[in-house]
């Protein structure tokens, strides 16, 4: 509850489809891409608020002109900082140069970032990668044009060492691991042998450089680059593209894990990876923004034409349930319907653990992005107790008096706003308790409303690590002295780590995973891990494709009850007076609310490509073994 947790990344891509005077003359701006870039980064700064890049290419330039211009941050407000630095630029050289107000061509050739092409993108820092240089675009230069490649993406792959060493057996010598090195060079290495293919041909035609050069940006296929380069990708991605010329792409997973939303009229294309950004940036309505499908690409050329093609055969669509409950932006219309949804599907086990005494039971939600799902529950418990007071009515006929009938009428849900979020504490003192002290302020609490006969009900997107709730949530709330705090999750139990871009990368993090060791022990079947850690190492050898998710085994001796009732043991504290429950959603339900985001490996295990069980494996070994480093 209210753990941090850190999500890459969010992407924008647009593309103006008519000259800048068209933008000048219509919107009073020729600025008017980078306004709208600055409006799609900064609506999607849930995604990412560690680093924010943005790239941009003017077309149709002559040699000698920049046309490629990028800009990155990874200060402390870094999509502000961007366009602070932009609009500084070009502020700078419009009071410099007399008249270039007025003129537009001007303005496209003097002006840096001013084109019709950008790449935008907003990052969180995974296991202390912030530097700059790990910032989104990514840039891989060359003086032949075509050749120019500007990458950035919301990704994780999880076999990034194959991809590595693949790169090295073609004869190339990347300067680093990372994975967005990995796959822009993959791509470059196909986009470079595909322009080298296509001038031997034109060359054979008769064209001289200069002459194929327009022709090379008119049969360069996209598509056939991305299905070379795609071949041996095994993660979740929504991954974006520039080619120096004017090309442009999106490329999906083909399990449909990370999202890519667009939308394209007869003045742009543009591609974000939410859809209510999109809707709200340039006021269109839900059902023309359409997504990109699992394993498609979105191309669009240097012409303006824009189509969508398969690159990969989809996978069965395990689109990640994690972005419906917790990352995307509760405005998108499918979105807050699913949220609500999980709200209302926990009534059954919350009444169980109240007692179904609703009459003194306060509910509340932590934090904001919790409200949707605390909506649905509300709404449940009202049509709970409308069904219960039509009965009583009904059951007690022509004998009720009206000031009775005006009692069963008067019960609804109380709902207070319990917690408020103060201030984000610096944790400067290293001492485990003093720290723990000012964690345990981060909320302020609404004194008053809670009775000492008073359950109070709290419900949130997902628990996670249990720290924050353990050291500060759970103090905080017994300080209002209720008979019982009920902490409901509209999530299941986090059980696996990811490794598609959620920063959960380790076994132990996991307090359900605590928890299920903790039973082991009092069930004296704690030999049970070792076991299970001999049949990882067992496959560490093996290609992707045989390997099994053998950490399932941890869990299995248990049900869902016995593992949540565990959890609400390591939560409490000697000093908390309450008495503490913990309901989590189940996975049926979930899936239930979610019906298209059926992605739920955290939840169940069942990753939806190859690579994601060697790292679970590899995830329960490091935790073995002791080793603090990442699975993937």
């Amino acid at each position: 509850m209210s753990d941090a947790l850190k999500h890459e990344c969010g992407i924008a891509l647009l593309r103006l489809l008519k000259p800048l005077e068209y933008y000048k003359e219509k919107y009073g701006t020729a600025f008017y891409g980078i306004n709208k870039m600055y409006l799609l980064m900064e609506k999607q700064h849930n995604r990412g608020q560690d680093g924010a890049g943005l790239a941009s290419i003017k077309l149709n330039m002559n040699p000698g002109e920049r046309y490629i211009s990028r800009v990155r941050s990874n200060q402390q407000q870094p999509i502000q900082d961007v366009f602070a630095q932009i609009n500084e630029r070009i502020n700078d050289i419009m009071e410099e140069t007399p008249g270039l107000s007025e003129n537009v061509a001007r303005q496209k050739k003097e002006l840096p970032y001013l084109g019709e092409l950008f790449l935008g993108h907003v990052r969180y820092g995974t296991f202390g990668k912030n530097s700059i240089e790990s910032v989104h675009p990514f840039l891989r230069q060359n003086n032949w044009m075509h050749r120019n490649l500007i990458v950035a993406g919301n990704f994780n792959m999880t076999n990034v060492n194959q991809l590595f060493e693949k790169l090295i057996t073609i004869g190339q010598h990347p300067k680093e691991k990372a994975d967005t090195i990995t796959i822009m060079e993959k791509i470059g290495h196909f986009l470079d042998d595909a322009v080298a293919k296509l001038y031997k041909r034109l060359k054979a035609e008769g064209y001289n450089k200069q002459q194929a050069s327009p022709l090379i940006a008119e049969r360069l296929n996209v598509a056939k680059i991305l299905k070379k380069s795609s071949k041996d990708w095994d993660g979740g991605y929504a991954m974006a593209g520039l080619l120096g010329h004017g090309d442009a792409f999106v490329l999906r997973d083909p399990a449909g894990i990370r999202p890519a939303y667009y939308y394209k009229d007869d003045e742009i294309v543009v591609v974000a990876s939410e859809r209510p950004v999109i809707q709200t940036v340039f006021n269109v309505d839900f059902e023309n923004v359409q997504e990109i499908e699992p394993g498609n690409a979105l191309i669009i050329k240097k012409d303006g034409t824009a189509h969508t093609k398969e690159i990969i055969p989809p996978l069965p669509r395990k689109a990640c349930s994690f972005e419906r409950i917790y990352f995307s932006r509760g405005s998108d219309a499918e979105i807050y319907k699913e949220r609500k949804m999980l709200g209302k599907l926990l009534l059954p086990k919350v009444l169980s653990s109240i007692g179904d005494d609703i009459r003194n039971t306060v509910f509340s939600f932590i934090p904001n992005t919790a409200e949707t799902s605390f909506f649905g529950l509300t709404e449940a418990v009202e049509e709970y107790l409308n069904e219960r007071k039509t009965k009583e009515i009904l059951n007690g006929q022509r004998s009720l008096s009206a000031e009775k009938v005006r009692e069963i009428l008067s019960e609804r849900p109380r709902v207070e706003k319990i917690a408020i979020k103060d201030v984000k504490l610096r944790t400067f003192i290293t001492e485990d308790s003093s720290r723990d002290d000012l964690v345990a302020h981060v909320y302020d609490v609404t004194y008053g409303v809670i009775k000492p006969e008073d359950n109070l009900v709290i419900i949130d997107d997902s628990i996670v690590r249990g720290t924050t709730l353990k050291k500060s949530i759970i103090k905080m709330m017994d300080r209002l002295h209720p008979k019982k705090i009920v902490v409901v999750s509209s999530a299941p139990q986090i059980r696996y780590p990811d490794c598609y871009g959620i920063d959960m990368a380790r076994m132990e993090d996991l307090i359900a995973f605590r928890a299920a060791l903790a039973l082991l022990k009092d069930h004296n079947q704690y030999d049970l891990v070792e076991a299970v850690y001999k049949k990882c190492k067992l496959q560490e050898n093996l290609k992707d494709i045989e390997v099994k998710n053998f950490v399932k085994e941890i869990y299995d001796p248990f049900t869902d009850e016995e593992i949540s009732q565990k959890i609400s043991e390591l939560i409490k504290t000697d000093t908390v007076n309450a008495e503490v429950d913990v309901i989590f959603q189940k996975v049926a339900n979930l899936n239930k609310a979610c019906p298209n985001n059926l992605g739920d490996w955290y939840f169940t295990g069942n990753y939806p490509t190859n690579g994601g069980n060697r790292v679970v494996n590899k995830a329960f070994i490091n935790f073995y073994e002791g080793n603090k480093e990442r699975a993937y």
